[in-house]
């Protein structure tokens, strides 16, 4: 039995909503991984300012923020398209 919610044929893609969720969640991820690699290396190396860690944290941003450029540009690409 189908609620009333589930009226959204199967071929649409899904809201924006979820969609922007789930790139805020994978830039989360990877700026958290590349800060987390950052004190790994900082850890195993003799230096006491943290530069491992600096610049992993600002390679992450880059990285997530590209990520984030691409999958706008291409959004806006399928948008271009269909209307």
């Amino acid at each position: 039995m189908k609620k009333a919610g589930d009226e959204r044929p199967k071929g649409n893609p899904p809201a924006n909503y979820i969609k922007y969720f789930g790139l805020a969640f994978q830039m989360c991820a990877i700026i958290g991984l590349g800060t987390w690699a950052g004190l790994k290396v900082q850890e195993r190396s003799a230096m006491k300012f943290p530069v491992w860690v600096l610049l992993f944290c600002f390679v992450s941003i880059f990285v997530s923020f590209y990520q984030l450029f691409k999958s706008l540009k291409n959004d806006e690409r399928k948008n271009g398209r269909q209307s």
